[in-house]
C-alpha cells in the first residue's frame, strides 16, 4: 500500500512538472511579446509629460496608466490553446489624463518600444476633446496631423509601422475580414487614404499604434441619486481606480429574499447570478488576490441597495469636537469657484470660516531651531534697508546745517523766508513689499516623513523659521493655513495677520496647528488674494506651501480641482500679485507647470530641507522682484 501511495505521489509530481513545462512552452510560442526589451511607463513618465505638452497637448492632463482591454479579434490556434492574446494594451485620453500602457514590449528592440510611447503621446496631443469622428478615420486624421506638424516623427513612425505590419499576419480568413485587415494596413502606411473601415463579422486585430476605439468611461449615477455623505456607509475607497481605469455599469439591485432556483441541481451545468457584495456595509475580507482580480475584470457593476447598514460609525476624520475646536472669528465670507466644464465662475459658491487657535499661549522658539534661526536672522538683516537721514524736516533729532545755512544766507540777502524745515530725522528704511504665506493643513499633513517627523511637523518648523527671518527684515507679512470639507466650510486658520508683530503668541499659534480635512486650493488662494488687496505695498507676494494636488470630497478632484486652482492663480496675477508655490509632492512636476508656469513653483525633494530652504527661497524671490 505504501508503495502504491508513493507511486501515485510521483505520478502527480510528474504531471505537474510536465503541465508546467507545457504551459511555459506553449505560452512562449504563442505570445507576441518581448519581455527582455520591455519599457515601463514609470521609467519615462516624466519625459512623456514634457513631450506631450511640448507638442501642444492639454497641460491639465496627467500621465496615467491604462488597463489592458479585452477583444474578440481572431487568434491563432496556438493562442487559443494557450489562452493568450485575449487582451491588448491601448492608449487613450479622457478629461483627466493621458492613459498609456503600463509597459510596452511588443517589439524586440527597447528603442522601438520607447518610440511607440512617444508616438502615442504625440497622437494624443493632436486630439481635440469631445470629438465624434469614427475611430478608423479619427486615428488616420490624428496621424496625418502629427506627421504634418512634426516631420521629424516620420522616420520613427514608418519604422514602427513596418515592424508592426510584420506582426499582423494574414491567415485563411473570410473575405470580409481580409478586406478589413487590408484597409487597416493601407491606413497605417498612408494615413488619410481610407475613409471607411469595411464591415466584417469579427472585430479587427488591435492596432497598438492608434488610440483606443472605445475608451473605458465610468458610468455616473443618475442625478436623482446624489453621492452619499462621508461616513454614511458609502465606501470612499479608491482602490479600483488605483489599479486601473475600468468600464463601469449601473446594475439593478437584486432582491435577496427571492429564491435562486427551484429545479434539481444535478440538471444544471452552469449559471450566472448577481452576487450582492456590499463593501460599504459588510465585513471586508483581506483578499490577498484583490488587486489581481480587479485587473482581470473588464467591467465593474455597481448599484445602491437603498438599505442602511445595521451598524455604522460616523466620525469626522479625527478633528476636535466643537467645544475643543479653534475660535471662530467670522463665517460670512463667500467666494466664487470656477466650473471648467461649464466655463463659468459660480458666484458665492464657497463659505469661509476664519479661525484662530483658542488658548494658544506664548512659547519660545523650539530649541532645535535656535542655531538655524540665528543664522537666518543674520542673513536677513542684511536685506533690511539701511537707516537714512531725512533732511529739511519741520522737526527732528538734529538741526539740518545745510538747511540752516541756506536760511541764514537768504535772510542776509534781504529775502523773506520762513524759519521752517530746518531739522533732520533719522528713519529706518522699508521695502515696499508684502508677503502672505498660505500653508496647506489638509489631512495628508498627518503622514510621516520619517520615523521622527510628520509633514505637519516640517510645516511648523518652516513657519517658525520663515517668521524669524522676515521679522529681521522688517517686511510686512501674514501667515494663514487652510483646509476644506467640500465647499462649506473652507477653514482658514489665522496664524499671523499683517497688523500683528511676530512674538511668542504667534509661535503658540503655530504650535497649535493640527491636520484638517482636504485641499480646496482655489478657495484658499482666493481668500489670500482678498487679504493681500488690503495691503498698500507696491509689490505683493503670495507664497503657497503644500504637499499635494487640489482635492476634496465632492467633484473637486482631478481636472475640476486643477482648473479651478489655475483660474484662481490667473486671477491673482491679474491683480498684479506674484503667486509662487513650494511643494514637497514628488509628482509636482506633472501638474504644477500647468498651474503656475515653469518658473512659478519649486519642488523640494527632501521634506526635511524645507524649513531651512523656505526663507532662502523668499530672499531669492524678493531679490528678483526688486
Amino acid at each position: 500500500m505504501a508503495k502504491t501511495v508513493s507511486d501515485l505521489l510521483e505520478l502527480v509530481e510528474m504531471e505537474e512538472h510536465v503541465g508546467g513545462w507545457w504551459h511555459g512552452f506553449i505560452t512562449r510560442h504563442s505570445e507576441q511579446s518581448h519581455p527582455e526589451a520591455a519599457v515601463a511607463l514609470k521609467d519615462i513618465q516624466h519625459l512623456l509629460g514634457i513631450w506631450f505638452r511640448a507638442l501642444g497637448g492639454d497641460g491639465g492632463l496627467e500621465i496615467a496608466t491604462a488597463d489592458t482591454t479585452s477583444h474578440n479579434a481572431r487568434r491563432s490556434l496556438l493562442q487559443r490553446m494557450a489562452g493568450t492574446n485575449r487582451k491588448a494594451d491601448l492608449a487613450w485620453r479622457d478629461e483627466n489624463a493621458l492613459r498609456l500602457p503600463l509597459r510596452i514590449d511588443i517589439f524586440p528592440e527597447a528603442q522601438m518600444n520607447r518610440d511607440l510611447y512617444l508616438w502615442l503621446a504625440a497622437l494624443a496631443a493632436m486630439e481635440e476633446p469631445f470629438t465624434q469622428e469614427p475611430w478608423f478615420a479619427h486615428n488616420q486624421h490624428l496621424s496625418r496631423l502629427a506627421l504634418e506638424r512634426f516631420p521629424g516623427l516620420k522616420e520613427k513612425y514608418l519604422n514602427l509601422v513596418e515592424a508592426h505590419l510584420k506582426q499582423r499576419r494574414l491567415g485563411h480568413w473570410p473575405e470580409d475580414e481580409i478586406a478589413q485587415e487590408q484597409a487597416i494596413r493601407r491606413a497605417l502606411v498612408e494615413p488619410g487614404s481610407m475613409r471607411q473601415l469595411p464591415p466584417a463579422r469579427r472585430m479587427p486585430l488591435p492596432v497598438p499604434l492608434w488610440l483606443h476605439p472605445n475608451p473605458p468611461r465610468p458610468t455616473l449615477m443618475p442625478a436623482s441619486e446624489p453621492p452619499e455623505e462621508a461616513g454614511s456607509g458609502a465606501s470612499q475607497s479608491r482602490e479600483l481606480e488605483e489599479v486601473a481605469r475600468k468600464q463601469t455599469e449601473k446594475a439593478e439591485t437584486q432582491d435577496n429574499d427571492r429564491g435562486l432556483i427551484t429545479v434539481r441541481m444535478e440538471n444544471i451545468f452552469s449559471w450566472a447570478e448577481h452576487v450582492n457584495v456590499d463593501r460599504g456595509t459588510e465585513d471586508e475580507d483581506n483578499d490577498e488576490r484583490a488587486d489581481e482580480v480587479a485587473r482581470d475584470l473588464d467591467k465593474v457593476s455597481v448599484t445602491r441597495n437603498g438599505k442602511a447598514a445595521k451598524t455604522k460609525i460616523k466620525f469626522d476624520l479625527d478633528l476636535p469636537a466643537e467645544a475643543e475646536d479653534d475660535e471662530i472669528l467670522s463665517d460670512g465670507l463667500m467666494l466664487p469657484e470656477w466650473d471648467w466644464k461649464k466655463r463659468q465662475l459660480i458666484a458665492d459658491h464657497c463659505r469661509v470660516v476664519e479661525l484662530v487657535a483658542k488658548d494658544a499661549g506664548a512659547i519660545p522658539l523650539p530649541e532645535r531651531l535656535n542655531r538655524t534661526a540665528a543664522k537666518l536672522r543674520s542673513q536677513f538683516q542684511a536685506l533690511a534697508p539701511a537707516r537714512v537721514w531725512h533732511r529739511a524736516r519741520p522737526d527732528g533729532e538734529e538741526v539740518d546745517l545745510d538747511a540752516y545755512l541756506r536760511y541764514r544766507a537768504d535772510r542776509a540777502s534781504g529775502c523773506k523766508v520762513a524759519a521752517d524745515n530746518l531739522y533732520r530725522q533719522m528713519n529706518a528704511g522699508a521695502r515696499d513689499l508684502a508677503c502672505l504665506l498660505l500653508a496647506d493643513l489638509s489631512l495628508s499633513t498627518d503622514t510621516w516623513v520619517n520615523n521622527e517627523a510628520r509633514v505637519l511637523d516640517v510645516i511648523q518648523d518652516s513657519l517658525y523659521l520663515f517668521a524669524e527671518s522676515l521679522a529681521a527684515t522688517g517686511d510686512q507679512f501674514g501667515i494663514y493655513g487652510f483646509s476644506s470639507r467640500k465647499r462649506d466650510p473652507i477653514r482658514i486658520h489665522t496664524i499671523k495677520t499683517f497688523d500683528e508683530g511676530y512674538n511668542g503668541g504667534i509661535r503658540g499659534r503655530i504650535n497649535a496647528l493640527a491636520p484638517g480635512y482636504y485641499t480646496r486650493l482655489g478657495a484658499g488662494i482666493r481668500y489670500a488674494a482678498e487679504r493681500l488687496k488690503e495691503q498698500g505695498a507696491g509689490r505683493r507676494l503670495l507664497l503657497i506651501l503644500t504637499d499635494g494636488k487640489p482635492n476634496d470630497l465632492d467633484q473637486y478632484e482631478g481636472r475640476y480641482g486643477i482648473e479651478d486652482t489655475r483660474h484662481a492663480i490667473q486671477m491673482v496675477r491679474s491683480l498684479g500679485f506674484h503667486p509662487f508655490c513650494v511643494t514637497i509632492d514628488e509628482k509636482g512636476n506633472d501638474y504644477l507647470p500647468h498651474l503656475f508656469g515653469s518658473g512659478g513653483y519649486v519642488v523640494i525633494r527632501d521634506p526635511m530641507e524645507l524649513p531651512a530652504q523656505l526663507p532662502l527661497l523668499y530672499a531669492r524671490l524678493t531679490a528678483q522682484q526688486h
